[in-house]
């Protein structure tokens, strides 16, 4: 019977620590770059990459957060935020990369939709140049419902990543605890 039980445990699905260390790069990789060669030694403490529920949930909702702030500095922020709030490393800069140059307009677009809806402003249209005389003149008028859109999509992506992953996490371990269970009374 203990090789049944063995098959089991092997077929179903990888604890969520396995599921990520399956694609953390080590310490060592990210260790000379420059967004974490800022923070100096700090980077190195080993709580930065340890693979514990609240370490990478956390890292997780403050990555999706971060995603939304509209200016170039989202890995020196991830950092920083990881590195005071003890956060996973490889977790909060994989979850930046969300925001990329082929999904960076459509979710800020969405930021700015549902910022002039908080406001109760009609969209505005408008064509986006990359250049600085439209970032001077075209985004004038929608600056005020985009900084508020990106702040309250910034705050509900946070939220409800950081609690969703959470209840994934707990529902994977109750069950692999529940199949462990039922195995050994087998």
């Amino acid at each position: 019977m203990p090789h049944a039980r063995n098959l089991l445990l092997e077929s179903d699905a990888p604890m969520p620590r396995e599921f990520f260390k399956r694609f953390m790069p080590s310490a060592k990789s990210l260790e000379g770059r420059w967004f974490l060669r800022l923070f100096g030694a700090h980077s190195a403490h080993p709580g930065l990459w340890s693979l514990q529920r609240r370490a990478v949930t956390g890292a997780f909702g403050a990555g999706l957060a971060i995603c939304f702030v509209p200016l170039p500095v989202h890995l020196p922020l991830a950092a920083l935020c990881a590195i005071v709030w003890r956060l996973n490393v490889p977790t909060i800069f994989a979850t930046v990369f969300v925001v990329n140059p082929l999904t960076a307009l459509p979710i800020y677009y969405a930021a700015y939709r549902v910022g002039a809806a908080a406001l109760h402003e009609s969209p505005r249209r408008f064509a986006f140049h990359p250049s600085w005389e439209w970032l001077q003149h075209g985004l004038g008028p929608a600056w005020k419902p985009f900084l508020i859109g990106c702040l309250i999509c910034s705050i509900v992506a946070g939220f409800s990543g950081r609690i969703g992953l959470e209840l994934l996490w707990r529902s994977s371990v109750r069950r692999r605890y529940r199949t462990r269970r039922s195995c050994s009374t087998s």
